[in-house]
Parts: structure tokens; sequence; C-alpha cells
């Protein structure tokens, strides 16, 4: 069996993540990493520059793991090489540079992971498999608890902090992806965000408002200080009802599904959710078996670098109608 060669930019607090799923894939051999503080690889060659790493691991892959800022120049130079990158989000600072990233960076695909978390991968089992019936609307509560006081995020991405655009750019944008994974593509948004925390740079709450082309509506209710019920506020970071002509499909905090026939009562949905020991119920290692899959055996490839970007023209419209309070069209 071929076993494609994996190399890694950046040791920060996600890429433990990364690095777990890369290791539990019998197709991957996790051939270095690199950061300029050397002391945070663990486990893998460690190398100081990404010239060094490819210079000496010969990858056929490469996982982009570091600050947005930093993602153009790393996947140019991937790219160079003809190699395909895996890029980490938000993909960069600005529209026009993600763009850019885009145009140089090869065959990029972005990691965008919420999609690959069970529960909603079941949710759009179900919806195609027509149990929800017409889709009606979508609506997510986000409240993931770590935003409040003067420490807010410092314990595990302290640049959350000075981000000047964070709710939405940071953290909505994997639901403006799972939202159009789940409901189809977004032709207008309404949006009013807000920072509670003053502490921080940018907004850290608000509500966005969806219109999907077949009809549909949606609502993001982002609040980044509260909590909700669940036994690891993380898992889910919230709750969703997802309403169809046939019922109701509910997601509470632990990451279970929920089915409401219409004038029936509501019932457990049970599938597997995932481990409960990793992020997002192992949506990482999903999203890079889906890309291994597409590497070896020609497996049709989601979050290519240019399909990601109308998720950042609905960012875009979104940020654009909170600032000028109306309804932005994308379509």
């Amino acid at each position: 069996m071929k076993r494609l060669r994996v190399a890694g930019v950046g040791a920060g607090y996600f890429s433990q993540f990364h690095l777990q799923g890369w290791r539990a894939l019998p197709e991957v051999e996790l051939v270095g990493w690199s950061d300029k503080d050397l002391s945070k690889v663990k486990g893998v060659p460690g190398f100081r520059s990404v010239e060094e790493l490819l210079d000496k691991t010969k990858p056929d892959l490469v996982d982009i793991v570091t600050p947005p800022e930093t993602h153009l120049e790393l996947a140019r130079a991937v790219a160079e090489r003809g190699l395909p990158v895996i890029c980490q989000k938000p993909l960069a600072p600005t529209y026009a540079e993600a763009v850019a990233l885009v145009d140089e960076g090869g065959q990029l695909v972005v990691h965008e992971n919420f999609r690959w978390q069970p529960w909603y991968r079941e949710a759009k089992r179900l919806i195609d498999a027509g149990m929800l019936g017409a889709l009606h609307c979508v609506a997510f509560r986000l409240r993931p608890g770590d935003g409040q006081g003067p420490r807010a995020y410092l314990d595990r991405q302290p640049y959350f902090q000075t981000m000047a655009r964070l709710l939405v750019h940071e953290t909505a944008i994997h639901w403006i992806d799972t939202f159009r994974f789940l409901m189809g593509e977004i032709t207008a948004v309404y949006a009013s965000l807000r920072r509670m925390n003053p502490v921080i740079a940018g907004e850290d709450a608000g509500y966005i408002v969806f219109e999907f082309a077949g009809g549909a509506t949606g609502l993001f209710d982002g609040n980044r200080l509260n909590d909700h019920v669940a036994a690891n506020p993380r898992r889910t970071m919230g709750e969703m009802w997802l309403e169809g002509s046939a019922g109701v499909l509910r997601l509470d905090g632990d990451g279970r599904l929920w089915w409401k026939p219409h004038h029936e009562p509501e019932r457990e949905h049970r599938y597997d959710r995932g481990p409960d020991d990793t992020f997002g119920g192992g949506c990482c290692l999903a999203l890079q078996r889906h890309v291994v899959r597409h590497l070896l055996e020609g497996a049709a490839l989601e979050n290519r670098g240019k399909d990601y970007l109308v998720n950042l023209r609905v960012e875009e419209a979104v940020y654009r109608s909170s600032a000028e309070g109306r309804k932005v069209k994308l379509q």
C-alpha cells in the first residue's frame, strides 16, 4: 500500500488534533513538522523553517496550521514545489489575500472541519434520505462560554483577544460553511453584531439571518461569553434545530440528535457520535481521511480553496450588513 508522506507547519494549540488525526491513518507516514519554537514539536522530526522541512522530508502533502497572516507565504512556498496543501481557516486576514492564496496555492484544500463533525454528517444523510421533508429552517445557538473576563481566550488561543474580526471571521464561518452543506447556497444575509467583552478587539456576539436558494431560512445566534448544557461545552459549542415539513431534528450539547416527527413525540435518533476525547467528535481525522482518499483513490473533494471563497463572500456580506444595518443580497 502506498503511504502518503505528510509534513506540517505550526505547533500551536490546535495542531495537536491535526497530529492525532494523521497518526491514526495507516495510509499516512508523518515525516516532519516545523515551528520557529522547536520545543513545541513533539513525537515527530522537527524543523525550524518550512524550507528545511520540505528539503529534508520530501513530503507528498503539507498541512499548514499557523495563524492566518502566515498562510499566503507558506502556501506559496509549498505550491512552488508542486505539492498539495491543506490550510487552516481563517484562510487569510482579508478576502483579497484569501483570493491571492487560492490563486497561488496550487492544489489547496481548506481545513474547515465542522462539516465533518459526525452530527452534521448524519443530519445531511437524513436530509438526503428525505426524512425531514421539505426544509424550512435551521438555527444554531453558539454558547462556548470561553469569552468572559480579562483572561478570555488566553489559555487556549490568545490571539483571539486582538483579532479585529472575531465572532464571524474566526467562529461563525464554521456555520456559514455548515449551513451551506446542509441547506444549499445562501442568497442573502442580515446581521447585527456587537462586542460584549471590552478587553477584546473584535465582536463576540450577534445574530445572523440567512436566506437560502431553496426558500428556507437560517439563524445563527452567537455569544461566546455564555455556555450551554453539555458535559463539554466545546464538543458541539452549542445547539441546533433543523426543521422540515416532516419534523424537527435537534442537536444537543452532548452531540445527541433528537427527532420529532410532525405532531408526534420527540425521540433520540441514535448514531455514531464519534469519540468524546478529541475535538468535534473526531472531525479533524474525518477531514484528513477524506483528503487522503482523494489523493490516493481520486475520490471527489470537498472544501477546495476556490470553493471556500464562497464562504468568505458570505462573511464579507455579514460584516457589511451589520455595518450598514440592512439586508445584503449575494445572488
